[in-house]
């Protein structure tokens, strides 16, 4: 070995050693390794921050933003409210969720796709009475899966697609990956939805309590003018807000509550539901039925503005400017352009209009103000703001807006009329004119760790191809292997970076194995797309640890779930995955 090779090889072991500690976030030490690898003089200067521009970095970044404006668009909630129902049994209930989490993950950022319906399927869990556990790992599983069928899917995709492009001059398209991922993942959801679930202990509390912690607030909704609704019985209205996991409580009309629920009040323009719900929930119903927030001028003012909307949780304390008063008293809307979403008040049934409902020391609001206004409202309140969560207003007038725009960008890259990335940018550019994903937005979607990972790493991957360290480790699995027949070389080169996969980052893994199986197919005189697929499918299938993948991560708190629970499902499910591939990769992509 060079000395170059040595210092590399010593590099990147110190890399994924600190990567398994833990101790230092992932992308200081991936930008520590760049810096120390150009300072050593093993990653020329010149080429220092090429990663950072490379169409793998680009793309990722924007597969994020797209999420964000799918997302807030309610194109998911399209998906979920028409097909998710609580009474269905535990094995069908996985399948469809799981089949759904899939392509989603196929076409957006799975740890969008988990982050979307993780919500969902906790609140089914605590309709159904079950456990949260039986269902939240076999849902990050899914998700992970439906990732590998695509190019945008999951980042490794896209890191081979880039790497295929330098070493053969083409990447590949949208869809080269579905004949080999989508056998994985379809094999994946069988083995899940069928008896994977059956191997997950289940313990009390986790998604219990984190259902439990989410405040469920008394709001108000109105029938705007030429609603679909008007003319119908509110209690029709019932099986939407089953969906949503919505309690209607009553109804307002010209200012006057009606007596009990008024289930059989026929609905007219302007009538003000009288609902409880969590935030999520209250935003998904309000979508699903195209309602308007209780103050509808000052919320089309508030849209109007053009800067985006936030939606704030806030504690009222006793010397809050608001404790003891109303929100329309104190002139909330015309004083601060904020609107009283909901009163949460524990124990206590509000039975009167909400702007006009007394403020009590105690009482959690649920507000809507012009973005980025949060703290200054919050203070002007004198109240103490809850940790975010993240919550967002639908644009669901512009649900199939987005959903066009993206189908069509995802065609014309398919056909090869745009290149990928340009057909991303143009998605983007197009959601912020239209008002789908506000201009201010923007950045706070995209995953700079993510980013700055994957900019730190191209560069010493690069420079260790460069300085033959590939070739090296190529040379050395080929030797191990020589005279083996093409389906064992395959499985060692799977089994090897999965097993690099489920203790560290996925796409730190491919930069490293994709190069690998190029040289291994170099050496043996082969195609190196079989190779290429095979890393492909194994950087994606971490299942044994909630490391491996960012969505087994997202769900171990929630789930409730112990170091040591995931390898019980996900240990049979990497040998499935290996014992699918390898035929499906041999039968499409022959050596």
């Amino acid at each position: 070995m060079t000395i170059d090779q040595i210092l590399l090889f010593a590099l990147f072991a110190a890399v994924f050693a600190l990567l398994l500690w833990g101790r230092f976030r992932y992308d200081l030490v991936a930008f520590s390794a760049l810096l120390i690898g150009v300072v050593l003089g093993l990653v020329p200067v010149k080429d220092a921050f090429s990663g950072f521009g490379h169409p793998a970095t680009i793309v990722v970044a924007l597969v994020l933003v797209v999420s964000a404006g799918l997302v807030r668009s309610g194109a998911v909630f399209l998906i979920t409210r028409t097909l998710v129902d609580a009474s269905r049994g535990l094995g069908a209930h996985i399948a469809l969720m799981g089949g759904i989490g899939a392509v989603l993950s196929a076409f957006m950022n799975n740890v969008a796709a988990l982050a979307l319906l993780m919500p969902v399927d906790i609140q089914t869990a605590r309709k159904a009475g079950r456990a949260a556990a039986l269902t939240l790992m076999p849902l990050s599983f899914a998700t992970i899966l439906g990732g590998m069928v695509t190019l945008i899917g999951t980042p490794p995709n896209i890191i081979i697609a880039s790497i295929r492009a330098e070493a053969l001059g083409e990447p590949y398209r949208m869809f080269d990956f579905a004949p080999v991922g989508g056998a994985a993942a379809l094999a994946g959801l069988i083995f899940v939805a069928l008896i994977g679930w059956r191997l997950i202990p289940t313990r009390g509390g986790g998604a219990a309590e984190a259902a439990e912690a989410l405040a469920e607030y008394i709001a108000e909704l109105t029938v705007p003018e030429e609603s679909p609704h008007i003319g119908k019985r509110l209690a029709e209205l019932d099986a939407e807000a089953e969906k949503a996991d919505v309690a209607i409580l009553g109804l307002i009309r010209d200012g006057k509550r009606r007596y009990g629920r008024a289930a059989n009040t026929i609905l007219a323009a302007g009538d003000t539901l009288v609902i409880e719900a969590t935030p999520e929930a209250l935003d998904e119903f309000r979508a699903a039925l195209s309602l308007d927030f209780s103050d509808k001028e000052r919320q089309q003012a508030l849209t109007a503005a053009g800067e985006g909307l936030d939606v704030i949780e806030v504690v009222v304390t006793d010397g809050a400017r608001i404790a003891g008063r109303t929100a329309q008293g104190l002139g909330l809307s015309w004083r601060q352009n904020t609107v009283l979403m909901g009163i949460s008040r524990q124990g206590t049934r509000i039975t009167q209009h909400i702007r006009r409902t007394e403020v009590q020391p105690g009482d959690i609001l649920l507000l809507l103000c012009p973005r980025d206004r949060g703290p200054d409202v919050t203070e002007w309140l004198g109240c103490l703001p809850l940790a975010t969560r993240g919550l967002s207003v639908t644009a669901n007038d512009k649900t199939w807006l987005a959903i066009g725009l993206f189908g069509a960008a995802v065609l014309a890259a398919s056909v090869g009329l745009l290149y990928l990335p340009v057909a991303l940018g143009l998605v983007v550019v197009a959601y912020v004119l239209t008002g789908i994903l506000p201009i201010a937005e923007l950045y706070d979607h995209i995953e700079w760790p993510v980013v700055v990972l994957l900019g730190s790493m191209i560069p010493l991957g690069a420079a260790l191809e460069a300085s033959g360290g590939t070739q090296l480790i190529a040379g050395g699995l080929v030797t191990l292997t020589e005279g083996w027949p093409a389906w064992a070389i395959l499985t060692v080169l799977m089994v090897v970076t999965m097993t690099l996969s489920d203790v560290l980052n996925n796409t730190a893994t491919t930069i490293v194995a994709a190069p690998v199986g190029i040289q291994m197919a170099n050496a043996l005189g082969v195609s190196p797309d079989p190779f290429l697929m095979a890393v492909a499918v194994a950087a994606s299938a971490a299942f044994l640890t909630p490391i491996g993948h960012k969505n087994n991560t997202l769900i171990l708190g929630p789930g409730g779930y112990h170091f040591g629970d995931y390898w019980r499902m996900g240990l049979p499910l990497e040998i499935l995955i290996v014992a699918v591939t390898i035929p499906a990769i041999l039968l499409f992509w022959p050596m």
